[in-house]
Order: C-alpha cells, then structure tokens, then sequence
C-alpha cells in the first residue's frame, strides 16, 4: 500500500480533531480516493475523518458551519479545484462574516501534461479548469491561504491553517494542491498539532476592566448591546452576572446566539432592520457594546448624542469592513467572557449603590414585562390567516427549551427572534453572515455533533429554495440526521420588495403589485424533501392546523428518525 501527501493531509485533519470532511468530488480527488479505500482494506479508518458526500458546494460548507458552531471544532469542506471553489458561493461569506473554523481544501489542475508524474493531465477539463489565481477568488475572506507544493509539510501546512481558524477572530482557511502533489508518494512524517496553539484574544488590562466597572455603575441608564456574545456559552453566565449586580439592561441586535434569557426581567429584545428606535437605546446614558459587527443602524435607531459608548471585541477595527464607527469613547481588543469576568471582579471592589441599582433593575423590569405582554398579544391566532408570531409561537410550545433552533428568516428574522423565546445558551444560531442557503445544510451538520438533540430549522421560503433543498434532504436520510425543518412561505422574496420600499417609499414600486419577487404559485417544498429524502411532508394554512402538524413532525422526527418539512403559508403582509 502506498502513502501519499493525501494520506498525510488525511492523517493530520484527523490529529487535529477533524471528524468529518464534507467532499463534493471531483478528478483532482483520486489520491484521497485511494487513502480512504486502503484505509478501509487494512482496517484503519479511524485514522482518517469520515467522508460526507455532498451533492453541492453550498450545502457541504454549510454543514461544516453548522457542526463548528455546536461543537466549536473545525471541520474540513473538500472541493473540486476552482470550480468547486466557486459553487461554495455564499457559504464562504457566512462562515467569514459568522467567525467560524473551517477548512477548505481545493484540488488545483495537475500542473504536467506529458506524463511527468503520476496524475498528470489526461481530461479535457484540466486545461480548462486552470486558472492563473485560484487562491484569489476567495481571498478577501479566508484568515489563511496557501498551496501545498510538497508532501514533506503538508501536515506541518494543515496545522499551521487550522491555527489561522481557531485564533480570534476565527474564520474559515483555504489550502489547494495540484494532483501530482496530491498522489505524490512521501514518507511517513509525524507532528504534534499541539506546535501550532490558537492564539487567544486576551484580556483587558486591569485599567481599562476598573474603567469600564466605573462607567457602569455609576450610569443612571446602563445598557449592553451584543450580537454573538453567546459564542461562547461561559460569557452569558459572566453577562448575567454583570446586569444583575448593576441593573443593566440587555439589548440584542441582529442576535446569532443566545446571549442573554429571554425570560430574564433585564431582557429588552432584540433589534433588526425595524423602521423605529428603540427606546432602551435611546435613553442609555452608558452603553457597553460587546461582541457585535452592527450595533445599531444609525439612520434609523442610535444611541443619545450624549451617551457614553464603550466597545469590547475580538476585532475592535472590523479589519474586514472597509466602513464601520460607532463613536465609541473606546474600543478595547478582548475576549468577551474574559472581559465580562475581569469587569465583574472589579464591580466586586467598588461600593455600588444599592438603591440605584434597585431602581434601574425596576425600571428594565417594567419594560421587559410590557415587551412580554405585546409579544403574547401578537401571538394570538388572527383572522386574517396564520402569522409568523402565532406559527413561532406554536413551534416554541412544541419544541421545548432543549431543542436546537436554526434560525434563517429574513424579513421574518426579528420575529423568531423575539418569538422563539430562547433562554439556554447553545440553543440558537444564525449563520452569522448574510447570504441565504445557510440553514438547510446547517441542520444536517448540526445533528452529526450532536445526535441525540432534536435540531429544528426556521427558514423564509426565498432561504429555503437557496439552500438546496433536494441536497440538503437526501444527506439527511444518507446519514440518518433528521431533522424538524419548518418554511415561513411568503410565496416569494419580501426582503426585496422591503428594501425598495425603503428607499422609495412613495415611488413607483410603492403602487406596483408586481415587482418579479413573487413565486406565487409556489413550488411544493414539502414535496422536494420528501422526494429528495422521504421527508414527511406538510403543508398548513390556517392555525388550528400548525399544532397537530407539529406533533406529527416531531414524532416522525423522534421516533422514524426521519426528517420532517411543515410548509406554512402565511398570511399576506
């Protein structure tokens, strides 16, 4: 049996923690082919990852997010030189923009033509598929690119990429090699990945922990803004901390995790693209901004001109945004739960006043329990047709606090937000980024890190039809992670129509009907995964519908181990 820098690169994701590699095949893979299948013969596959074959790109970069972002371990995404490269498509946005560890590996067309060297070209597509930059077409988003050219490192290279996208801000790394490099036959080299550590975000100084301890207790209006706080289950502890010893209040916006309970009496919701201000925003005298790439947008929703804003991130500059301020007095580099405790440590030392915090956790408490109340109004069922309140309200019920909720709406986004009601940290997640497709293969690599969770996915219909759904279903039932999928469907793209509404709002498009973001009549979704892979399919369109078509979901979901699409048509906008 031979051994190839494909076993070696195979051999290394696996040292490295690497369970699965999500691959979309193609002729540059042969030498991977033929590792995994002598693997097999001589009984060793435990060495190895696990192949997941993945009829599309997109899907297959999803699923790695999804399993990274439970499981905070990085999985690989295997592609077919740059074409695969570029079917990933979105996806490689979402894991950039969402600071998730993944790599990527590309095959790169053989660089002989005439024998040379074992895998040298004899297809058309080499000549065609060889591209001056393969690297550079999704270079502005990877925290690390390189090209294996010799068998010798490629383990020392691998490590090196997974230390890029496990050190703050993490991200996901791409590495390419061509085909003689890939089936080259090498000897053995044996590394330690523990060489190559992540390289953590820090702490604050003890100045700047006491200074930040000082602006908040002695604000008559403290305020937390975060968006992804929750990224790290210790910081919500270390927040709640925080809030209950000062009367802060918290404030999500556009959130990706849970970052705070929802049920906590100091929770004021979250924030979207909603056309108003936010009154929790606009009072604060002090706001702490931790862990968020937009918190507020300023046209439409900002803080008091007088407020004192202070900023704590992984990534104070937003290396990667060429616009972005938020006025902050200061910006601080730190990792959030690192921060939360040393802030709380110095709040240990100073001499609140307990009276003020008592009047300000009354006065959080007061709005969290009208917030509650509004939600609860709009979740009763309404006759005019189902609405997304009422269906997240069901699906909330139904669910329980244990289930792992995959959050992609759109113009729906701060309705499952606000409505899904999530308390426990690691139980919500987005994509963290802005291209759509993310969820469906999210889900399935969801389950593969966790087994026993029932995973639910809320999606928009536009979402939905881009995440390809006949791909996503059959993966599902191929490797037996089934999964409760539930489409808002809106028969056709709102977010466009809202967006030029909003530029226009008393334009042309305004008195239009038709806009070309209708897909009334709509494709049967429900149909597409059960044909895809005999998913139990639903479709509901009134409310005294949704609650038994959720039963029969779960069941099949829990008990057939067979996923489950509720497609629900909801009432006009």
């Amino acid at each position: 049996m031979s051994y190839t820098t494909s076993a070696a690169i195979l051999e290394a994701l696996r040292a490295s923690g690497v369970d699965y590699v999500f691959a979309n095949l193609g002729s540059d893979h042969s030498a991977f082919l033929e590792a995994w299948a002598q693997a097999r013969a001589a009984g060793r596959e435990a060495e190895f990852p696990t192949l997941v074959t993945c009829p599309h790109e997109m899907v297959a970069l999803s699923a790695a997010h999804g399993f990274a972002q439970l499981s905070g371990r990085a999985q690989a995404v295997l592609v077919h030189v740059e074409c695969g490269t570029q079917q990933l498509g979105g996806a490689i946005h979402n894991a950039a923009k969402g600071r998730v560890p993944v790599l990527i590996l590309a095959g790169a067309s053989p660089a002989t033509q005439e024998g040379e060297a074992r895998g040298s070209r004899n297809e058309f597509i080499h000549w065609i598929q060889d591209v001056f930059d393969q690297r550079g077409i999704l270079r502005g988003y990877m925290r690390y690119d390189n090209q294996i050219q010799h068998g010798a490192n490629a383990k020392q290279i691998v490590s090196r990429a997974l230390q890029f996208a496990y050190s703050e801000p993490q991200g996901p790394v791409y590495l390419m090699a061509t085909r003689e490099v890939l089936e080259a036959e090498i000897g053995r080299v044996s590394i330690d990945p523990a060489q190559w550590p992540r390289i953590s975000a820090g702490a604050l100084t003890e100045a700047d922990a006491a200074a930040v301890a000082r602006a908040l207790a002695k604000a008559r209006r403290p305020l937390i803004v975060t968006s992804y706080v929750g990224r790290n289950v210790a910081a919500v502890a270390e927040l709640v901390r925080l809030c209950t010893r000062v009367g802060a209040g918290v404030l999500e916006s556009v959130p990706s995790r849970v970052n705070f309970p929802a049920a906590h009496e100091l929770y004021q919701g979250s924030q979207w693209n909603e056309k108003r201000q936010n009154p929790a925003l606009a009072e604060a005298d002090t706001i702490l901004v931790i862990d968020s790439d937009v918190p507020w947008i300023a046209q439409i929703n900002r803080p008091s001109a007088q407020a004192d804003i202070l900023h704590i991130d992984t990534d104070p500059l937003k290396a990667q945004m060429p616009l972005w301020y938020i006025h902050a007095r200061c910006a601080l580099r730190a990792d959030a739960a690192t921060a939360l405790r040393q802030i709380n440590e110095q709040l240990e030392r100073l001499p609140l006043d307990a009276a003020a915090v008592r009047e300000r956790t009354a006065h959080y408490a007061r709005r969290h329990a009208a917030r509650s109340a509004e939600l609860e109004h709009l979740e009763r069922p309404s006759a005019d047709g189902l609405t997304a309140e009422y269906l997240t309200a069901c699906v909330r019920a139904a669910i329980g606090e244990d289930a792992i909720v995959l959050s992609e709406g759109v113009t729906n986004f701060h309705v499952i937000a606000n409505h899904a009601g999530r308390v426990r940290p690691g139980t919500l997640f987005t994509s963290g980024g802005g291209s759509l497709g993310w969820s469906g293969g999210a889900a399935v690599g969801t389950k593969l890190a966790s087994a026993a969770s029932l995973v639910v996915a809320l999606t928009g219909d536009g979402s939905y039809m881009f995440s390809i759904p006949s791909s996503v279903h059959w993966m599902a039932k191929r490797y037996d992670t089934p999964f409760l999928q539930v489409v808002y469907n809106n028969r056709g793209w709102r977010a466009p129509r809202f967006s030029a509404l909003g530029v226009h709002p008393d334009g042309f498009a305004s008195r239009t009907a038709d806009l070309g973001t209708s897909f009334d009549p709509p494709p049967d979704y429900a149909g597409i995964a059960a044909a895809a892979g005999g998913a139990l399919p639903q479709t509901v369109r009134r409310a005294d519908e949704v609650e038994p078509a959720l039963q029969r979901a779960l069941q099949a979901v829990r008990e057939q181990r067979r996923s489950a699409v509720i497609d629900a048509w909801l009432a006009p906008a």
